[in-house]
């Protein structure tokens, strides 16, 4: 590798101080007394060199952690009053710390004493940071400086690293936006060339259905929003092609999608009672995550590889079994409870150990499943295209579940996660599949066990090599099961509670990035990642698609067809050409 040129004039940037020598100085934290009318502010990136005999000029470069100001010359706090009144002499200084980020040549010295420092800017910063070493660069969001701040693409395809986390308070520090912001430029930023055709994106809702609206404009996009894209390198529009999924609506037999604002666009999703036995689903209507570790869950197991051996499809998705037609999924616990209770059968279908304890626990939870999952296991709905969840049709496909209860919820994601895993693993590592999950820490809690963690978690161990990346977001990374924040190559963090803040999962952060995440606005991020050994704040723009119904432009051109459903268009995930890469041109 050829070694960067780090000789450069004292008079090549405004000197903004210089290394103090009343403090010591190491090669991984040194501090900058400021001139006069200098400043520096959390986040800058500062630059010094010193010379090293048999080296030449060695490059150390970091970022602003801590700023103080104090009187030099006061003795007693009341002193600041005399020295405003000018009776006391004493000089305003200002010390800046700094954390290095990067030393080059790798000559591990400290800065000396009264050698200048510089505000980066230009190459120096994208050297600094090592965004000169990223072949493959994904903007996302502006720096303090207002320079656009860079993830290295390496670190989310799977090629070096794999899985994004992010934390921070409900509703205050807009991890749903900066996941969305992420994907959107991963997608139009033309970072992954030709991969694009190949690259897809999953994403489950579960807050109202503000997620509804990728595809349409925000009503806010104005010149100062374009603006702001256009400085990280994006345009700035709505998602090209997304799909959305909804369950069907309650005692509606005609299949129609459970959503209010939106009319047009949005296929609804359930599995057959065919598909229900013969995929052995059931154990995904356990999802709670302390039901691996009680007995019954032996009879969970035993009554789905029976319903798989004895289940006959027939027509409409219901099943027929030992003669009898099962329509609905009343049906099918009707039944398993009476083959469990009757003597002559509960051998067969929950094993010739079982006692009637173990078989009661596994009824009592299986009846409780009926109010949550009748609406989307079923047979008695017509078999109509756009039943199961895809994302074969559109780059973007999001999963509505805001209307299930919490364990319909639960199943949706442990089932489809598990199938799209599936057609992974079938289909080998060419594509991507970045998968969106927001309260990550109620599918993957820290203790305990269930279908749902055991697939998320092979997802963050293995996933990356399957060409599936996990997008994580949660209110408490201290409540998600370690593997998978530990398997996160990305991390990111919001707005934090004072007490989420001190915990150890957030070690990645400075002492004064913790407490600063505590003040964080909505739209500020800290980025932490391999190459940079110091979290980056970030600012990202305001989505320029639709967050809300209120919020919509309208429909984009012909994004309804007749039977209510998005239409497929076959170029919708065709990469832009290079000289295209301003336009609205879909991927």
């Amino acid at each position: 590798m050829t070694r960067p040129d780090v000789t450069r004039s004292d008079a090549s940037a405004p000197a903004v101080g210089r290394v103090v020598g009343t403090e010591d100085s190491t090669p991984l934290q040194f501090s900058v007394a400021l001139a006069p009318e200098q400043y520096l502010q959390l986040d800058d990136v500062v630059v010094t060199v010193r010379p090293v005999p048999g080296i030449g000029p060695v490059m150390t470069a970091g970022v602003v952690t801590e700023v103080r100001a104090r009187h030099e010359g006061a003795t007693f706090g009341s002193d600041v009053f005399l020295i405003a009144d000018g009776v006391l002499p004493a000089q305003v200084q200002e010390i800046a710390e700094v954390t290095t980020t990067r030393v080059e040549p790798e000559c591990y010295v400290p800065p000396t004493p009264g050698s200048i420092a510089t505000r980066a800017t230009g190459e120096e910063r994208a050297r600094a940071l090592y965004f000169d070493q990223m072949d493959l660069k994904v903007p996302v969001g502006l720096g303090r400086d207002g320079a656009p701040i860079y993830v290295n693409l390496e670190f989310l395809d799977g090629t070096r690293g794999g899985h994004v986390s992010i934390s921070g308070i409900s509703g205050v520090a807009t991890k749903t936006s900066f996941a969305l912001f992420l994907l959107y430029s991963i997608f139009r930023s033309g970072v992954l060339g030709r991969r694009s055709v190949n690259a897809k994106a999953l994403v489950f809702s579960v807050k109202g259905e503000d997620l509804l609206f990728l595809d349409h404009a925000n009503t806010k996009l104005d010149e100062d929003l374009m603006s702001a894209y256009a400085t990280v390198g994006l345009p700035a529009g709505p998602f090209s092609s997304a799909g959305f999924f909804a369950p069907p609506t309650p005692d509606d037999l005609s299949g129609r999608p459970f959503v209010s604002g939106r009319t047009s666009g949005v296929s609804a999703f359930w599995w057959t009672l065919a598909e229900f036995c013969a995929e052995e689903l059931l154990p995904y209507v356990f999802a709670d995550a302390e039901d691996e570790r009680n007995q019954y869950t032996m009879v969970i197991h035993q009554v789905a590889a029976r319903l798989r051996r004895e289940a006959m499809p027939v027509g409409d998705g219901g099943v027929v079994i030992g003669g009898q037609v099962l329509r609905t999924y009343d049906d099918l616990i009707e039944f398993v409870s009476d083959r469990l209770t009757d003597e002559d059968e509960r051998r067969d279908w929950a094993g010739p150990v079982t006692g009637t304890g173990t078989i009661n626990a596994f009824l009592r939870r299986l009846r409780s499943s009926l109010r949550p999952l009748r609406s989307i296991v079923r047979g008695d709905l017509t078999d109509a295209p756009g039943r199961r969840v895809s994302t074969d049709a559109h780059q973007v496909t999001v999963v509505d579940l805001h209307n299930l209860p919490e364990r319909a919820q639960r199943f949706v994601v442990g089932v489809v996660l598990a199938a799209e895993t599936r057609k992974k693993e079938a289909a080998g590592p060419g594509g991507l599949l970045f998968t969106m999950i927001d309260e990550l820490n109620k599918y993957a809690p820290r203790e305990g066990s269930s279908p749902i963690k055991e697939v998320l978690l092979d997802i963050a161990e293995r996933g990356r090599s399957l060409g599936i990346i996990l997008i994580g977001a949660q209110q408490t990374a201290s409540e998600v099961e370690r593997r998978i924040v530990s398997n996160s190559s990305v991390k990111v963090v919001g707005r934090l509670d004072p007490a989420e803040a001190g915990r150890p999962e957030y070690g990645f952060l400075p002492p004064s990035q913790r407490q600063r995440a505590t003040l964080a606005k909505p739209g500020t991020m800290f980025v932490s990642q391999p190459e940079i050994p110091v979290p980056l704040a970030v600012e990202f723009p305001f989505p320029a698609w639709a967050t809300r119904l209120s919020e919509s432009a309208g429909p984009p051109p012909s994004s309804s067809s007749a039977n209510g459903s998005a239409p497929r268009d076959p170029f919708a995930r065709l990469p832009a050409a290079p000289a295209d890469e301003d336009d609205d041109a879909p991927f």
